[in-house]
């Protein structure tokens, strides 16, 4: 009779899928615990998700907010990094599935798969107005958008120029105010001087929410003031209006036609579909519903973390998909495995909120620690003083911060680069 292999034979085996702030966090906890690690990723590097939209409006480079998985894991001998796509996970045989067909076995899984766009029931829009997850995501909108003026420079047809410098982003949570802030800046203050037939300040930047506000997640006044120094900077912002149709010549909402070469989609998300591998509950978002110590139910073996799971924090209210969340439970899982692997129990998952930040503008920003909350430029310099402490490594903070104030002095953004040809939708 065949026996299962004893777990003296060989270190636990922790199997991590997915490098965002959860999984990373995650495989950093565990150093030194008597475990090995195989982290695996479709993409080769940890991205610093919360600028990703200063790539795609021009304001930092890719490199600065991005970082090769193995270059961060090089002094952990035990961790193995593998660069390939899980497919499935067979929870019966303690395996994860690749789309080679080949097969990782784990004693512990912790799934950090993160989300994908929404398009509620109309995937059909994304070409036509791309959201903002990946580095490619951020890449191909800022060819857009400079496409969008470049064209505009030699478009003679009043109507079609006026569509290529119309830029609409749809959905007012913290990535469209800060996407619609810093296009507008860009129109306003740093490409005028470089275009002869245009005047890039006549741009049109339209940011459409279906809710009654912008940034609902915020304070009633700090909405208000977000929504009041949008539009003091040129942005058009359109509430209480749902969109019905995205198309190559523009955008519909509230009954209304909106001629646009540029669409932006950040009105919602979808879970990866770790739910789906593993027949497990979810929310109508595709968010695996975990226990209390984040387990997957019928399933101690496996933990979910991150932007993948649905679960509420102390006062009931859903834990938001924000990169202190995710680090939080990458801790929380990484104190489990040690403890379990000593015998001991843990006590359920409490998330800390450390407070929400968004930028309006380079020098405008809201922050709110729920009973203290600040506006303005000083909590401009917050935000980014903020965000350059979570950056990894020296070089990518002065680098970063070197950018910001340059941009800051000078309305210049040196990162206007158009790559991997033209835009196929802008025409």
């Amino acid at each position: 009779m065949t026996t299962e292999p004893s777990r003296t034979e060989h270190p636990h085996r922790v199997v991590i899928v997915g490098a965002g702030f959860g999984g990373l966090e995650t495989a950093h906890r565990l150093a030194g615990a008597p475990v090995s690690i195989t982290l695996v990723d479709r993409r080769n590097h940890h991205l610093f998700q919360p600028l990703l939209y200063q790539v795609a409006t021009a304001s930092l480079a890719t490199s600065e907010i991005a970082w090769p998985i193995r270059y961060l894991l090089r002094g952990r001998p035990e961790v193995t990094t593998l660069f390939a796509t899980v497919s499935g996970v067979d929870a019966d045989g303690h395996r994860v599935l690749l789309d080679d067909g080949d097969a990782l076995p784990y004693d512990t899984l912790v799934l950090a798969t993160g989300v994908r766009h929404a398009y509620f029931g109309h995937d059909e829009w994304e070409p036509f107005a791309p959201g903002l997850k990946t580095l490619e995501d951020a890449t191909t909108l800022r060819r857009r958008i400079l496409v969008a003026f470049e064209r505009a420079e030699r478009e003679t047809d009043p109507q079609r120029r006026a569509a290529l410098l119309t830029f609409v982003i749809i959905g007012a949570g913290p990535t469209g105010v800060e996407l619609a802030g810093t296009i507008a800046e860009l129109a306003q203050d740093t490409l005028p001087p470089d275009f002869r037939n245009i005047d890039t300040q006549k741009a049109r930047v339209v940011l459409i929410e279906a809710g009654p506000r912008v940034l609902a997640g915020f304070a009633d006044d700090l909405s208000a003031y977000a929504q009041h120094a949008l539009e003091s900077i040129g942005v058009e912002v359109v509430l209480g209006q749902a969109v019905t149709e995205c198309s190559a010549d523009g955008v519909m909402y509230g009954g209304h036609s909106l001629q646009s070469k540029t669409l932006i989609w950040a009105a919602g998300v979808r879970a990866s579909p770790a739910a789906e591998w593993l027949n497990a509950a979810s929310d109508r978002a595709g968010r695996l519903e975990v226990q209390p110590d984040l387990t997957v139910p019928g399933h101690p073996d496996i933990f979910a973390i991150g932007d993948t799971v649905m679960i509420a924090d102390a006062d009931g209210k859903p834990v938001p998909g924000i990169a202190p969340a995710a680090k939080q439970q990458g801790r929380y899982v990484a104190d489990c495995i040690r403890k379990r692997l000593r015998g001991e129990t843990t006590a359920p998952f409490r998330y800390q909120h450390a407070g929400s930040l968004a930028q309006i503008g380079k020098r405008k920003a809201v922050i709110d620690f729920g009973s203290f909350k600040l506006r303005g430029t000083i909590a401009w310099w917050i935000w980014g003083i903020a965000h350059i402490y979570f950056l990894i490594g020296i070089r990518n903070r002065l680098s970063v911060a070197m950018s910001w104030l340059w941009i800051h002095a000078r309305d210049q953004r040196a990162a206007r680069l158009i790559t991997q040809g033209s835009s196929k939708v802008v025409r």
